[in-house]
């Protein structure tokens, strides 16, 4: 076999006896503690994250060559987005009714509004919400508020400052979609 890889056989045994350069080993133990606080992390953490661990613990080591070692042992980062409560359950949206019927063409300005939560992911503060106002005739945007938590009373804002900027004597239907249903009491 070794003369046709072309191999002398001094080579060969000298191949055998040679011990593992310090880089392998290095690599090794490096690829070991690696795996260790990507496990200890509940696999979460990247390159970033893991680079620095290791620098804190003394090793000199660059974040590419960490990434490098993760993509060769198919080590990934598992992002989890936070969990957050949006809606809270209650029984009085059993008592609302559908009064447009799916009519969303007033016939004059403040006849029906319509309103939406809307959930913005920043990377500072997590979750934050966009509550607004339309009037459905107009179809212009009358209110908005942005708040970092879903309580009823940044909703009630909303339509505050909505019935400040239109005043109007006469009634107005609000629709909102059943996740909003399910925050706005009927206080409203």
């Amino acid at each position: 076999m070794l003369k046709k890889l072309k191999l002398s056989k001094s080579g060969y045994y000298e191949y055998l006896k040679r011990k593992t350069c310090r880089q392998k080993i290095r690599k090794a133990r490096i690829t070991e503690r690696i795996k260790e606080i990507h496990k200890d992390s509940k696999e979460i953490y990247g390159a970033p994250k893991i680079t620095r661990i290791l620098k804190k613990e003394g090793e000199k080591i660059s974040e590419k060559y960490v990434g490098n070692i993760m993509r060769e042992n198919k080590i990934k980062a598992h992002y989890i987005k936070p969990y957050t409560i949006t809606t809270k359950d209650c029984d009085f949206s059993n008592k609302l009714k559908n009064i447009l019927n799916r009519d969303f063409n007033p016939k004059r300005p403040n006849q029906a509004w319509c309103t939406d939560i809307t959930y913005i992911w920043t990377a500072d503060e997590g979750f934050v919400y966009l509550n607004s106002i339309m009037d459905l005739y107009s179809r212009k945007i009358i209110a908005w508020t942005l708040s970092k938590t879903l309580e009823v009373e940044e909703v009630l804002k909303c339509l505050e400052t909505a019935k400040k900027r239109r005043k109007s004597a006469e009634p107005v239907v609000i629709h909102a979609d059943y996740a909003e249903e399910k925050t706005i009491p009927n206080s409203v």
